[in-house]
């Protein structure tokens, strides 16, 4: 596990939250050290999401506690939870579609009240991502797919967050895009020191991007440890990366040519 010394700006404690009768996770415990990358890997129905949900307020907990920079906030209203710094990006990304581009990125600010930190960090956006910029005053429905996950990312760095919940940012992206939106996110982390927890099925690419790992089957944790780590056991490179015999050294190389960090 992390070092108890480390500081931490997250951590969950036994955590167990249900759909109606159907409980999506037991007992999860994980740690979220400030200013790291830490990734959740597990396949479809594991209760990953449940667990991001969890956090924010969207799903209340059956058992268990959430604390966010030392404080309880087990559930604590989510727009309160924003407020204390804390953003959620979530699967399907869920913009406004028939509001700007423009207008999109005042929603996630909806929060804050320094119009002049809003205005500098709207300009920040779109240093990370040009092509918000230039699609400003456009519809956000009419956005692609990729363009839409940027403006979903850009819209939680508005509401200043310290810690950003980012749920399957890969999702019907290619390839080459998901590559870009990655290296993205970890520029972000290095310039402007936001933490993340990231729900990724790319295991892969979360391994890469990621300082640390929890794998979740069946709404447990069954392994966690450094991504390095992680990458190197046998039932990870089987069972999450597809190897067997075959290096997987070759799936952080993108990662190494990041010399912000």
């Amino acid at each position: 596990m992390n070092a108890p010394g480390d500081a931490a700006i997250l951590e969950l404690a036994n955590l167990e939250s249900a759909y109606d009768a159907v409980v999506a996770i037991r007992g999860v415990s994980l740690r979220v050290r400030r200013g790291e990358i830490v990734t959740v890997l597990g396949a479809n129905g594991a209760g990953k999401s449940t667990i991001l949900r969890t956090i924010s307020g969207i799903i209340d907990p059956i058992k268990g506690r959430v604390l966010f920079k030392g404080e309880d906030i087990t559930s604590k209203d989510p727009a309160g939870i924003v407020r204390m710094g804390l953003a959620h990006v979530p699967e399907g990304r869920e913009i406004f579609p028939l509001l700007s581009v423009r207008d999109n990125l005042l929603m996630g600010a909806f929060t804050r009240r320094d119009r002049a930190g809003v205005a500098r960090d709207i300009e920040m956006v779109f240093g990370y991502f040009p092509i918000l910029r230039e699609r400003a005053r456009q519809e956000a429905g009419l956005l692609s797919g990729g363009e839409q996950q940027m403006l979903a990312i850009s819209r939680a760095l508005l509401a200043a967050p310290e810690l950003i919940l980012l749920d399957e940012p890969s999702l019907g992206l290619s390839p080459k895009l998901t590559r870009e939106i990655f290296e993205i996110i970890l520029r972000i982390n290095a310039e402007t020191g936001v933490t993340f927890l990231v729900v990724e099925q790319n295991a892969a690419l979360a391994l890469a991007l990621a300082d640390y790992g929890y794998i979740l089957e069946n709404g447990r944790i069954v392994m966690e440890d450094t991504c390095a780590a992680l990458r190197e056991k046998d039932d990870v490179r089987e069972f999450y990366l597809g190897l067997k015999d075959a290096g997987i050294r070759g799936q952080r190389r993108w990662k190494k040519r990041k010399t912000w960090r």
